[in-house]
């Protein structure tokens, strides 16, 4: 049987305004039904970058907190810290980010909450439902709430090609280390020339694998480092970077393995949203591609996550596109995401996902 997908149609709903037909889509995921009184319930987004206009609004969010105040529920809206060091790597700086951006508590009636702790060490260890990882670590706070709801803004990306739920889930739930894992396995990579042998690394490394050589500068034993990654935020000098080194296939795989521990560990079914607004080129880690791809399509919302990228998918490639963002003129049906990561492997995500049982990519969409 194909997994149910609610869409709220921009183009047949001009004059309800957006928080009804939010309402309305929400309501006919009788989501609300599992919900408690006082449940706690993980919002989760994405607060976006510093410089970058293509994160989710808070004006796209408040319906979701009210709604799910209205069901007696107490959300609050989280993420997870970046594995690069920028305006999201620690919590401090993250939750101040997304306070900027007008992520505000008194007026969103939802807190800000940092879910992996304030230097990432808030994790909890579960078991991989692949092959890849015996553990995954994601972050304590999403896997302590009641209930987990996932907003995510569709985009492009320069490594999966489509960018949604399954992403959103898999890198936004997990710690650093968990982005370690996905992003390149274990171990950042080391440029010497950088290093000014201050040794806050050292002094961070729960392993022992860094050391100062006889130069003075920073070196790695692979086989000890256990990929924590808390060396890449110690260091000011760009000595320590992410490996983004890695056969995309492979990334694909670990992500969607990731995406199904966080599925497995939540203690109720979770509900996804998709916006398809403003679709963007890149991600909204990106503070340099805001351009939208495509017209504005609508939001979708589905218990499986893999039926629910897959409508994105197919309904950003049935639309028309902008000339200006693609590299190339594409028509209704051509893969945008293909025409501009050609490298990506969404299709390969897609298939694995469906493999490891965390959806179907048959769908029924059903519009509210």
């Amino acid at each position: 049987m194909a997994a149910k997908v609610y869409f709220w149609d921009l183009s047949s709903s001009r004059k309800v305004p957006f928080d009804r037909r939010l309402r309305k889509l929400l309501k006919s995921s009788k989501w609300a039904g599992q919900l408690q009184p006082g449940d706690l319930v993980a919002v989760k987004i994405h607060f976006g970058e510093a410089g970058s206009t293509g994160f989710l609004s808070p004006q796209f969010v408040k319906p979701v907190i009210d709604f799910l105040r209205k069901a007696g529920a107490k959300p609050f809206l989280t993420d997870t810290n970046t594995l690069y060091i920028g305006q999201r790597g620690e919590s401090v700086s993250h939750a101040l980010q997304a306070a900027g951006h007008g992520f505000d508590p008194l007026l969103l009636g939802a807190p800000v909450i940092i879910a992996d702790g304030v230097k990432s060490n808030h994790e909890v260890s579960v078991k991989g439902p692949g092959h890849h990882f015996e553990h995954c670590y994601l972050a304590g706070d999403i896997l302590d709430a009641d209930s987990l709801i996932t907003l995510s803004h569709v985009t492009g990306h320069e490594l999966t090609g489509f960018a949604g739920a399954l992403k959103n889930i898999a890198m936004g739930c997990a710690t650093r280390k968990g982005k370690m894992q996905q992003h390149c396995g274990l171990g950042p990579r080391l440029e010497q020339d950088n290093c000014q042998g201050c040794g806050e690394c050292i002094e961070v490394c729960g392993s022992g694998a860094l050391r100062l050589d006889e130069q003075g500068r920073a070196e790695i034993d692979r086989d000890s480092c256990n990929g924590c990654a808390a060396c890449l935020l110690a260091c000011r000098y760009g000595a320590l970077v992410v490996d983004y080194q890695m056969e995309l296939p492979l990334f694909m795989e670990r992500l969607v393995e990731y995406a199904g521990a966080v599925l497995q560990a939540v203690s109720r079914p979770a509900l996804h949203l998709n916006y398809l607004l403003n679709v963007t080129a890149g991600c909204d880690c990106c503070s340099d591609k805001n351009r939208p791809m495509c017209p504005d399509i609508g939001v979708l919302a589905s218990y499986d996550p893999v039926a629910l990228d897959q409508a994105g998918y197919d309904l950003v490639n049935q639309a028309p596109g902008r000339d200006s963002v693609l590299p190339e003129s594409r028509q209704r049906g051509q893969d945008k995401f293909a025409s501009l990561y050609p490298r990506a492997e969404t299709e390969h995500c897609f298939a694995y996902a469906q493999q490891l049982g965390l959806g179907k990519r048959d769908y029924q969409l059903i519009s509210v």
